[in-house]
This record gives structure tokens, sequence and C-alpha cells, in this order.
């Protein structure tokens, strides 16, 4: 059975949060990244990998490169990605033994609401729970499954906030 989250934002004019830098946007545009569709802000909508019919492989490869080098910049400015990879490649997550169960639709309002009613600061309550502050960030966004946070980090934040992340099957 395919994963999938059910939170995020909705429809290409309502609000929510761009899937790229996480910034909150009345206005979001769906494009395609890496292969995914994605509703990114208007600063990350030249991350769009849809390149015209009538372009050449090379044009295609170029600006896929471009595109490439343009998200991970972003990446590196919004605080997501530090450019250090090292530590998925060595780690990883087995995702067989860790997998992400099924989330509430609204599980990352939820997070965030009890991490704030605690008064819990992110950086806080992720050093607390030895998790990486970018995967309590892409839950609190309703993006965990996109972000690939492991299982254990969502009954972590569960037990930890007692809240109810898990759809009861």
């Amino acid at each position: 059975m395919t994963k999938y989250s059910t939170g995020g934002s909705s429809g290409g004019s309502g609000g929510g949060s761009c899937e790229l830098c996480g910034k909150s946007s009345d206005s979001l545009t769906d494009v395609s990244v890496a292969g995914a569709q994605l509703q990114v802000c208007s600063e990350c909508a030249s991350h769009n990998d849809d390149v015209g019919a009538d372009a050449s492989d090379d044009e295609r490869d170029r600006e896929q490169e471009r595109k490439k080098t343009a998200a991970r910049n972003t990446a590196k400015a919004s605080g997501v990605y530090d450019g250090d990879s090292r530590h998925w490649e060595e780690e990883g997550t087995n995702y067989d033994d860790d997998p992400l169960p099924y989330l509430v639709s609204d599980y990352g309002e939820r997070v965030e609401t009890a991490r704030r009613d605690a008064g819990l600061q992110r950086d806080e309550l992720a050093e607390e729970l030895d998790l990486p502050e970018n995967d309590l960030l892409a839950v609190e966004q309703g993006r965990a499954n996109r972000a690939n946070v492991a299982g254990s980090v969502v009954r972590a934040l569960a037990e930890r906030l007692d809240v109810e992340l898990v759809e009861e099957t």
C-alpha cells in the first residue's frame, strides 16, 4: 500500500506552505521538480523541470542541472540543507524497519500547536528528542512523507507532546 501525506497545501490558488522552501504563501503554483509534482511559492517556481517539447536533449539537461543547482542553493539559504549529505549516506533510514504510519490529515498543525502549547521552540524539542530539526520542521509543515521522516520520529513526537498523529485503521 502506498504511503502518502494528507497534510500540506491544497489547490494552486489557496494558502499553504511551499513544498521546497517551506515559506507560507497565499499563491502556490504546481510545478514538476525531479519528477515530483509540488506546490511552490513564486520564488521556487523557477525550479519547474517542465521544458518545452521543442527543446533539445542538451537544453533539457542544462535546464535540469540549472534547476538542481538553484534548488540546492534555495535549500541552503533557507537552512533546510547545509550541503553535507554524509549523515544520510552513512546512516540512512531503513524504512522497512521504521515505516511512516498513516497520519491524520492535520498532523502538522497538531504537532506545531502542541509544541507551542508546551512552551518549546522547534530547536529545543528537536534537541530533547535527539532528532534533526529539519525532520521536525517537515512534520510541522505536513510533509513528513516527502521528507522521508521515519515513523519513530512521528511516534516520539506523539508521545512527548501527547497528541494523536496516526490514523486508526
